[in-house]
């Protein structure tokens, strides 16, 4: 461990842009009772990252961030130290996290049972890149879609970090995935990453691709992480009984929703799921981490990390990521 009781942290005191961005020294931090120390040397960027600073989870129950906080939500580094009780690490192991805010510092405190393990196999910028994005991809590919053989999918934002995942594990499980995105660039990569069809939005008309594409009948499952824009779309684009799984807002909040037009939409199922509650415990953390980890490591699945930055400018990096400049998922480089 360093020397100095001092690290480099990014933290906010208010919500906002980029600008609100705090470069502070901090004292390191102790590992607390039944948490580990972790040296960082990685931290993903994600849009729970903007979205933490904007203020949108300022009254989330599910992600109870409050100001003020060190940014960065997922991450990867070696143990340094234990708390009282950890009994499933060792100092020296690698390991990644998410969910746990304060990744943006050069040191970070993680409850240990959220801290899995990386196999020596699999670099750490890997992990730290795989972790958030893998791990919802999975939830929402296995436990709420349940895809298989047979099924069809509809794939929203596919180019996006999130989305090349699902469309891997979809395609693994047997699905046939539909894929829309915003431009013929990011329709590339979704073809790239398997779609066996992508299209673009084009203001709501990708539905009757859609339905061309499935003899009229509609896709099973839809995947909206984009909201207010796309919802009532995906609603046309789904069959009879099909499942809306709609696990984002990045275009804003739908508020004017009458369950009834589910009913006319063809008696459809709509969740609005959230990662948390699909990683409740030690063992269904690691049971993702370990197939997602194993798939990357076989070549089986394919992460890109899209771009690189360090402590001195991570305002370059939220701005990039907010602006949509970059296709995938990159990652913040913490150099100590």
């Amino acid at each position: 461990m360093q020397t100095s009781e001092a690290m480099k942290t990014i933290q906010i005191h208010q919500y906002g842009g980029p600008e609100v961005l705090q470069r502070i020294d901090a004292p390191i931090p102790r590992a607390a009772p039944g948490t580990v120390l972790v040296r960082v040397h990685h931290a993903g960027i994600n849009f729970m990252d903007i979205h933490t600073r904007q203020g949108k989870y300022e009254k989330s129950r599910t992600y109870p961030v409050r100001l003020p906080c060190t940014l960065g939500m997922e991450g990867a580094g070696e143990v340094m130290a234990l708390g009282d009780g950890v009994t499933t690490h060792r100092v020296g192991d690698r390991v990644a996290w998410c969910i746990v805010w304060g990744s943006y510092a050069e040191y970070a405190v993680v409850p240990a049972w959220q801290a899995v393990k990386v196999p020596d196999a699999l670099p750490l910028d890997l992990a730290a890149a795989s972790v958030f994005q893998g791990y919802t991809a999975h939830y929402l590919a296995n436990d709420v879609g349940q895809l298989g053989a047979g099924k069809t999918c509809l794939v929203h934002a596919a180019s996006g970090g999130i989305g090349q995942v699902l469309i891997q594990l979809a395609k693994r499980s047997g699905a046939r995935v539909i894929a829309t995105t915003s431009s013929a660039e990011k329709a590339a990569v979704a073809r790239e990453r398997g779609a066996d069809l992508a299209v673009l939005y084009d203001g709501g008309r990708f539905v009757e691709a859609v339905l061309e594409a499935t003899g009229g009948l509609g896709v099973d499952v839809v995947y909206d992480s984009i909201g207010k824009t796309s919802l009532r779309d995906s609603f046309r684009a789904a069959r009879t009984r099909g499942l809306i799984i709609n696990y984002g807002n990045v275009s804003g909040s739908v508020k004017d929703l009458d369950p009834l037009e589910l009913g006319e939409s063809g008696s459809l199922f709509l969740t609005r799921p959230r990662l948390a509650d699909h990683l409740r415990s030690a063992d269904e953390i690691q049971r993702r981490a370990d197939d997602i980890f194993s798939a990357l490591i076989n070549g089986s699945l394919r992460i890109g990390i899209a771009g690189r930055y360090t402590l001195d400018n991570v305002e370059e990096a939220h701005a990039a990521y907010e602006e949509r400049r970059m296709v995938g998922k990159p990652v913040l480089d913490i150099v100590i």
